[in-house]
């Protein structure tokens, strides 16, 4: 059997047709165009899917279901989606209006928990039974596993550790709260930190990177700049990895995963951020002798996660 998997962003509409085992057959996407009413966005979701079986050459009766990983909290159990902010949806009946158009049993859950549950199945967490997946983009999008299956909160609402505070009184965060993990280690928040940097600096290598464009920089240039030896960008790294750590330091304190994947851009700088912050997050973890340590990893599937964990809420059920 197969299942077709639906990352629904702000930007981009991306579907897949998946196999058993979370391996991508075939794949498409579309805009979003989200400034568009809710009907006409999950018609785009629909007919995508359909062009994705038939350009697989699968026959819709060996598709078993259709999940859709979306940002936003979901009622799973109705197939609603109660709130998305950076879509306009409200209390929006994803799985009655995707059955206007394919007659499948469709699922549906928070983009940060299919993640998780990607990478649980055919990712950098397979064969754990417990793990946290956490992608730094935007925001911080976490999601977490237990025995094997999402944990959702009785409300579908659980695990946005993104939003709890390591600052108090600190940072603005989008939330309305201060001081969020998010607020200090999303890749939005280390942008910010090295454009703040930039304008205090102006010798530094970060500006020579961008040629004295701010609006050019992104996460990966302050690592570049602590790569070359740049004062600035290793006080902007260092303190990242601080911020960093502290949060999951906090994770490791409450869930004590096997395993937590670290995705989004960031973590393609590999062990240049994953080495220094293992050392720190063990001066950070109370559970330091005599018990098994939680491995901190990159997590594998990239920009495919969303379309493999949507894919394989099928299998849960």
């Amino acid at each position: 059997m197969y299942y077709i998997g639906i990352d629904l962003g702000g930007t981009n509409i991306a579907v897949g047709l998946v196999d058993e085992e979370g391996k991508i057959i075939h794949k498409d996407s579309v805009p979003t165009l989200n400034e568009r009413e809710y009907p006409e966005i999950i018609k785009d979701m629909a007919m995508l899917s359909l062009k994705v079986i038939e350009d697989s050459g699968v026959s819709l009766k060996e598709v078993k279901s259709i999940g859709i990983g979306s940002p936003g909290t979901p009622n799973s159990e109705e197939g609603i989606l109660v709130y998305a902010n950076n879509l306009k949806f409200r209390n929006v009946p994803m799985r009655a209006e995707m059955q206007k158009y394919v007659d499948l049993p469709v699922y549906l859950d928070n983009d940060a928990n299919v993640a998780a549950l990607a990478e649980s199945v055919a990712g950098a967490c397979k064969g754990a039974k417990h793990s946290v997946t956490i992608t730094l983009g935007t925001g911080v999008g976490t999601g977490v596993v237990i025995d094997g299956k999402v944990y959702s909160g009785f409300n579908n609402a659980a695990a946005e550790m993104g939003h709890m505070v390591i600052v108090v009184d600190g940072e603005q965060c989008t939330c309305g709260r201060k001081g969020c993990w998010e607020a200090y280690a999303s890749a939005t928040a280390l942008i910010r930190q090295t454009k703040k940097a930039a304008v205090a600096n102006p010798d530094s290598l970060i500006n020579k990177l961008v040629d004295g464009d701010l609006s050019k920089i992104n996460a990966k240039v302050p690592f570049d700049a602590a790569r070359q030896g740049d004062r600035v960008g290793l006080q902007i790294v260092e303190e990242y990895m601080k911020y960093l750590a502290e949060g999951l330091a906090n994770v490791i304190n409450i869930f004590q995963p096997e395993i937590i994947a670290i995705g989004g851009g960031i973590s393609k700088e590999g062990e240049y951020l994953l080495a220094p912050l293992r050392k720190l997050v063990s001066e950070r973890i109370y559970t330091v002798e005599g018990v098994p340590q939680t491995r901190i990893v990159a997590a594998q599937l990239g920009n495919d996660a969303g379309i493999v964990g949507a894919a394989m809420l099928g299998k849960m059920f």
